[in-house]
């Protein structure tokens, strides 16, 4: 197990610096002049280049890069050209709203898929099974933020159940109150995600169904809901870990628009403002954020595979 995750870890190392060199030249390569969006039209061009050098945009690509990975790796990802005040703190101050939110859909997407895996892959002819095999085609093909304006219509402008726009309260504090504030871009979010679970559950535990070790169990006399849950859903859960620790970092990074949608202060909606404000030292230390979260989610379920399947750390 240690040379395995030593393997996994030197892998995250390499994939996270190629990451870095694409979140810098990505936001570095967008149209525009960093100088000009921040001092206006109307700046002089002794006030432009003198505002460059304090940015260091006057040096060559690779100094730059080699500045701004330094001072990354020190925790210093630069200050924020709108607000003056550190990337990093501002990210701190946003993410526990975008953890919590990625939390709650985490677990209504489990809630939601791994029932409704069990019954299509099982039942896949009876009237339930068909039901649910609709609701997957559907919320495969509905948009997030799509589904998050229809909740809001109805639910909070129409029967008044629920707030339109959610405000950040901890869990920790008030529960109902942080249920209540953030349910609603929870579910939109995680009817898509528990559509996808939900199919690799089925695919997966419809293939083990069929293995001979479980009509070895049957054939023991062991009980139908011990074979299932014993020897079919632990063999079935391998791809579907895989998918949920991926959809889980596509969680931080792809809330942006349903954090929009719902005025949800989570690091999303940072992300959305800076990129129109043209803000780039904050977008480049959130999309590196998020690039790092992912794949550490990633060594993450690489760890839980190696612990499901010890097959897998000898590979």
């Amino acid at each position: 197990m240690t040379s395995y995750l030593i393997r996994r870890l030197l892998q995250f190392a390499v994939v996270l610096v190629l990451g870095s060199i694409a979140v810098w030249a990505f936001v570095l390569l967008l149209p525009g002049d960093p100088a000009t969006v921040l001092l206006g039209p109307d700046a002089s061009e002794a006030e432009l280049a003198a505002t460059r050098a304090r940015m260091g945009l006057d040096q060559p690509f690779l100094a730059q890069y080699g500045v701004w990975l330094s001072h990354a790796l020190s925790g210093d990802l630069g200050v924020s050209y709108y607000s003056g005040e550190p990337v990093l703190t501002g990210l701190l101050e946003r993410i526990p709203a975008t953890v919590q939110l990625a939390g709650c859909t985490l677990v209504l997407t489990l809630i939601i898929a791994v029932p409704v895996g069990i019954v299509v892959a099982l039942r896949p002819r009876s009237l339930a099974g068909r039901l649910l095999q609709g609701y997957l085609t559907a919320g495969l093909a509905v948009p997030a933020f799509w589904l998050g304006l229809l909740l809001i219509i109805v639910l909070a402008v129409q029967l008044r159940w629920l707030p339109a726009s959610s405000d950040f309260v901890p869990i920790w504090q008030n529960p109902v109150a942080a249920l209540r504030s953030t349910i609603l871009p929870a579910a939109a979010i995680a009817v898509h995600t528990s559509s996808v679970t939900a199919r690799f559950l089925a695919t997966s535990l419809g293939e083990v169904m069929g293995q001979d070790y479980i009509r070895t169990a049957r054939a023991k006399g062991v009980p139908e809901r011990d074979v299932i849950r014993r020897h079919a859903l632990r063999n079935a859960a391998l791809p579907t870990v895989t998918v949920v620790g991926l959809q889980l970092g596509a969680f931080l990074g792809g809330t942006v628009v349903i954090e929009a949608v719902f005025n949800y202060p989570g690091l999303g909606r940072l992300l959305y403002t800076a990129i129109g404000e043209r803000d780039y030292a904050l977008v480049q230390g959130g999309v590196l954020f998020v690039v790092a979260t992912f794949l550490l989610l990633n060594l993450l379920v690489d760890v839980i595979y190696g612990l499901l399947d010890p097959r897998i750390r000898l590979t």
